[in-house]
């Protein structure tokens, strides 16, 4: 990587709200910057990678490639969700390139050698020589897939592709005991309840724009029009989380005034609000008294992301009329945020921006972000230094 590109002073990125600027241009348009973060903060932190729905059945399979790394998430006999590298561990070979059922074992396409659920290689062809299936250099037990460190909450499959973070539940120990509540099972909607966006912008932006509540009369009148500005309230955990919640929520009704049921025990706080909170570095959950949804943010490129979005319902059985409209409402909201985040992402190219400013009343949650972003560039910035 070019030094030339890397800014070496984020420090007035991390400056109290007050005083702080934004992250620099560099950090939303420089491909060596895309390249860093991508280590220091998305391969460093517990990255959502999908959510255990999407194989919801013991043997399912599904690749999924990450910042470039081919990964293959599959439910084991055992119910367990599992991540591993998609590839052989005999030259390499790529084991499964679509969705699939894994009916017996996971057999590479090239030679054949074969991989239990649970990432045991349970069988090599002909490694000994023809009609020999064995060979004393060939330890089955020191062949088995890769399996990525990973952590599953609210559905939501996190992935540490370093292996070097601390404990999920630690780091993330103060959302999880604020959402405790919701540590019951949440049924996804099904396929009128899953839907992807596909934005011209940095995954950052996204992030970002999703924290705060500032930009809801301008950019989401609709919805502020009965959930106000005044309404909501920011979220802020020094480097772990930040969002925004409201004390106005309004559930769906349908024609016959049907609503989702709701989720049980949960605090009277919940009867009439809702919270929105980014899980760094690339999780969006949003959760109310009848539905939670998750939003897993893809950087597919340095200025191309895309937004996979899922809603979960109290009950398995729900109508299915509902779920579709709510799911339309939701990506009507979502979508009017598009031309927002891929303007920020054109006005970055700006050379003499220089970051931004923050209200130090509206933007607490942003810079929270910023500021998290920042010092996990720092400390990766300082490792390869040393």
């Amino acid at each position: 990587m070019s030094q030339s590109h890397v800014p070496n002073d984020l420090s007035v990125v991390r400056q109290p709200i007050e005083k702080a600027q934004g992250l620099p241009n560099e950090h939303y348009v420089d491909a060596a910057i895309f390249e860093e973060e991508k280590h220091a903060v998305l391969f460093a932190s517990w990255a959502g990678l999908a959510v255990a729905s999407d194989v919801p059945e013991i043997g399912d399979a599904k690749p999924i490639e990450f910042l470039g790394i081919p990964l293959l998430l599959v439910r084991d006999r055992d119910g367990v969700a599992r991540v591993f590298q998609n590839s052989c561990r005999h030259r390499g070979m790529i084991l499964v390139s679509e969705p699939k059922k894994i009916e017996g074992a996971i057999r590479c396409p090239y030679h054949s050698w074969c991989y239990s659920t649970s990432g045991k290689l349970v069988s090599t062809p002909h490694v000994g020589g023809a009609g020999h299936n064995t060979h004393p250099a060939i330890v089955k037990d020191d062949l088995g897939l890769v399996e990525v460190r990973s952590y599953i909450w609210f559905d939501t499959i996190f992935v540490n592709i370093d292996g070097n973070a601390e404990p999920f539940e630690v780091v993330n120990k103060s959302l999880m005991a604020r959402w405790h509540e919701f540590d019951q099972p949440l049924y996804h909607g099904g396929v009128e309840s899953a839907f992807d966006l596909t934005v011209t912008t940095n995954w950052k932006l996204a992030v970002e724009n999703y924290c705060e509540s500032y930009h809801l009369p301008w950019i989401h009148p609709g919805l502020n029009s009965y959930s106000r500005l005044e309404d909501h309230y920011n979220i802020a955990e020094a480097g772990q989380y930040s969002g925004q919640g409201t004390l106005v929520y309004r559930q769906l009704k349908g024609p016959d005034e049907a609503v989702f049921p709701d989720f049980k025990y949960l605090d009277d706080k919940w009867n009439t609000g809702a919270e929105y909170v980014a899980v760094y570095p690339n999780v969006l959950l949003g959760a109310q008294r009848d539905h939670c949804f998750v939003i897993i943010l893809q950087p597919d490129a340095l200025s191309q992301t895309t937004e996979h979005v899922h809603l979960y319902y109290a009950a398995e059985e729900t109508s299915e009329d509902m779920r579709s409209r709510n799911a339309h409402l939701w990506k009507g909201v979502f979508e009017e945020d598009i031309f927002v985040v891929e303007g920020m992402q054109k006005g970055r190219h700006s050379p003499l921006f220089d970051g931004g400013r923050f209200s130090p009343a509206m933007d607490g949650p942003t810079h929270n972000f910023h500021d998290w972003v920042a010092g996990k560039v720092q400390v990766h910035r300082a490792k390869q230094a040393q």
